[in-house]
């Protein structure tokens, strides 16, 4: 627990592990479709950072009965269901409530072999970064709540959210991952720095390397902003070193659903990763120091 890792593991004894996390929330996107897929593929995303294969997974609804119909919420539930089966995820159960808000999401368990884990504390100095998903999808979901959001950048957060980092994940093994972490709510400089604290190591990122989602920059200067992403921002500068000004940082504290991976690995694996995860890009290294260094 003391790592903040992505999800729990518990030892079968037998060589086999199992690895489980739960994750639910409040809509992210209009569709419910759309947002039922989202919920599944951060749901899923914690068991593949940490290199497991998932196997079951129970759902979890709670649904305003008396303010939105029954069937929006068969569509949320079957946007869910879609990318369970494309994740190869059994849903073997669930619980639904009343409730004033509706939030969805899902409880899953996966399995790996437990000397093939890969945990947010293995991190090595001169290990390189790399990052799965562009940024950006934070400040996009806070457009869309307020209505500002241009349709093309809509329809991209969805694609973002919902693509599975199931790739990203079997990768990690083939290219001697050290440590990895699925990029969430805390923003890629959160999650790094999680990383850095549990490696016992520091980071160097290079601003001018990081993807984001073209079009995302302009809708931060006019005022698309969450509280979660402003939370993450006082956390987080007075602890980085960084050289650029303060919307590009914001851009790299920005709360994300259903993030890419962030991996740690040796330099002479970062070729193989980059082809086996086409979309994925170098973005940084970790260094023997403690400081969080942005360039």
């Amino acid at each position: 627990m003391g790592t903040g890792d992505d999800a729990g593991v518990y030892s079968l004894g037998d060589g086999r592990a199992l690895v489980q996390t739960v994750d639910i929330f409040t809509p992210v996107v209009d569709d419910p479709v759309d947002w039922g897929r989202v919920a599944a593929a951060n749901a899923l995303s914690d068991i593949y950072a940490m290199g497991a294969t998932p196997l079951t997974a129970l759902q979890y609804l709670a649904w305003p009965r008396d303010k939105l119909p029954f069937e929006m919420a068969s569509e949320v539930i079957a946007g869910g269901m879609d990318v369970m089966v494309e994740a190869g995820c059994t849903v073997v159960g669930g619980h639904s409530i009343d409730s004033p808000e509706p939030t969805y999401g899902f409880a899953v368990t996966g399995v790996a072999m437990s000397d093939r884990l890969i945990a947010n504390s293995g991190g090595q100095p001169d290990d390189v970064l790399i990052l799965t998903k562009p940024l950006g999808v934070g400040i996009l979901t806070t457009a869309i709540k307020r209505e500002k959001c241009p349709p093309d950048l809509a329809e991209e957060a969805i694609d973002v959210m919902s693509t599975l980092n199931a790739v990203a994940g079997a990768a990690l093994h083939e290219n001697k991952a050290h440590a990895a972490t699925d990029v969430t709510g805390f923003g890629l400089l959160g999650h790094l720095r999680e990383m850095c604290v549990a490696s016992n190591v520091g980071a160097e990122i290079k601003f001018d390397q990081v993807p984001i989602i073209q079009g995302v920059a302009d809708l931060l200067a006019s005022g698309m902003w969450a509280g979660g992403s402003q939370r993450n921002f006082e956390f987080l500068e007075p602890v980085v070193d960084s050289s650029v000004d303060i919307d590009r940082l914001r851009l790299l504290v920005d709360a994300q659903t259903s993030g890419g991976l962030l991996v740690a690995l040796p330099a002479d694996s970062a070729d193989g990763y980059l082809q086996s995860v086409p979309e994925s890009a170098v973005v940084g290294r970790l260094t023997s120091g403690k400081t969080l260094t942005i360039i």
